[in-house]
């Protein structure tokens, strides 16, 4: 190498035989010039061909295989967050129990209890003789060196990520290093000896996810276990998942005797509710591809003085006080100098717009003290002008209703010469409404307006 021109080479003596080379830009982060050159190259295909659906391992648990989208997937990853006690450790016990009574081999791992406190869980839950290999462990090499005799394994439950620590990794269990370095671990493992790989997250106070946010593009599946430990309803949501649909639910009740699933979660959300009191409506909601019927509860309190009170309880505030002022402005009713507390009864939070027409009819059933239609269902999307928006998945919403009893539902307007085609239940009265005005008018008014049934054109 010459650091400057030169016309004969001091290796051979010959004349004009040295060639100018530029060296190559330094690549960022340190990587070195031969790691760049040292690749294989990749195999490209094009779009055309068909792959067959990834095999599916039933859990045996209906709920929990429809969140999974069937059931688990081998060598998939799933995280599942939840707040301390809501019953993480419960459920993949009581999964990890149905595979093993199903000929499954399951791997348990826990990093935070002892194998006795493990065993007196399953005998309180009556899993006592399920077949299952336990260990509680948090050194990473030995649990990775232990899987390996695993061969057959279908499921390892690793409880929790944040208890693991490896040896290469100078920092503390639970830190972002270490969480990240033993999940990549892990997932590796999954990846190589095919099982499916389940992994328990903490959670911070606002109910994220806790450790490094890399870590929920990692895995496959993330589930959240939502629900207050007061209550008795547990709500299982997908909110990613590479196998099937996300923003599906399960709904579990809990009991002396472990989760229960609850098969049919409108009727029992709506199994303690009194039709002939203001402040109530029902709203025929969608989680993912589940409809659910749950009652929106209103409360008005009179506050003459000082700034009023928005109380919100499985609903967006923000939301709330958008319709409040929409009815103040284009329906006339005075909210202004009153406390406003809304409740999703059941403890499920609700997310969709499409809960505005219920809130709204509960707000103007408090208002004018006059209970709403307890044979009616509301959903629709409320806009600023008080206009009302067409939701998705109407005729589901509509079956449910029908399914459960109820003979009226009001919903949006359909709008004129639209192409979309809405079949509804021959024992169901659909209202259509365009505008919030006309909504007060039926709630206000305290009638029962059946009316004649909006068939379908041409039907």
């Amino acid at each position: 190498m010459f650091p400057k021109w030169a016309g004969r080479c001091e290796a051979c003596g010959e004349w004009n035989t040295l060639e100018e080379q530029v060296l190559p830009k330094a690549l960022p982060g340190g990587i070195k010039e031969g790691a760049r050159r040292g690749g294989s190259k990749i195999e490209f295909v094009g779009l055309e061909g068909i792959s067959p659906p990834p095999p599916r391992v039933p859990t045996t648990i209906a709920e929990f295989d429809r969140v999974l989208g069937g059931g688990l997937v081998p060598a998939s990853v799933v995280l599942v967050g939840g707040d301390p006690g809501i019953g993480k450790s419960t459920l993949l016990l009581q999964a990890g129990a149905a595979l093993g009574r199903a000929g499954k081999r399951v791997v348990y791992i826990s990093g935070e209890e002892s194998i006795d406190q493990i065993r007196m869980r399953a005998a309180r839950l009556g899993l006592t003789h399920s077949p299952m290999d336990l260990a509680a462990a948090t050194q990473l090499g030995d649990i990775l060196a232990s899987l390996a005799q695993f061969p057959d394994a279908a499921l390892v439950v690793i409880d929790s990520i944040q208890t693991m620590w490896t040896e290469g990794v100078d920092s503390a269990p639970g830190s972002v290093t270490q969480v990240r370095a033993a999940a990549f671990e892990l997932i590796r493992a999954a990846k190589t000896q095919g099982f499916a790989l389940m992994l328990v997250g903490h959670v911070t106070k606002e109910g994220n996810l806790a450790g490094p946010r890399v870590l929920e593009h990692m895995v496959d599946v993330v589930l959240h276990f939502e629900g207050d430990r007061g209550h008795q309803f547990r709500i299982l949501r997908g909110v990613k998942n590479r196998f099937g649909a996300t923003d599906e639910i399960g709904v579990f009740e809990m009991t002396g005797r472990g989760l229960a699933e609850v098969l049919n979660p409108s009727a029992l959300f709506l199994a303690e509710r009194r039709g002939n009191v203001s402040g109530s409506a029902v709203f025929a909601g969608l989680e993912g591809s589940r409809p659910v019927l749950v009652e929106l509860q209103v409360l008005l309190a009179p506050n003459p003085g000082g700034s009023p009170r928005r109380s919100v309880i499985g609903w967006d505030s923000g939301r709330l006080s958008m319709l409040l002022a929409v009815l103040e402005t284009r329906c006339g009713l005075k909210l202004a100098m009153n406390d406003v507390y809304l409740n999703v009864a059941g403890g499920l939070r609700v997310t969709e717009p499409a809960a505005d027409l219920a809130v709204a009819a509960a707000l103007i059933s408090a208002a004018s003290d006059v209970p709403t239609d307890p044979e009616m269902v509301f959903f629709g999307e409320i806009g600023l002008s008080g206009e009302l928006r067409q939701v998705a998945q109407a005729e589901l919403r509509l079956k449910e209703a029908a399914k459960l009893g109820f003979a009226r539902a009001a919903s949006p307007k359909r709008v004129a010469g639209g192409t979309a085609r809405l079949s509804v239940p021959k024992t169901l009265s659909l209202i259509e409404i365009g505008h919030l005005t006309d909504l007060v008018g039926v709630v206000a008014s305290g009638a029962k307006p059946g009316g004649k049934k909006k068939k379908e054109e041409g039907e």
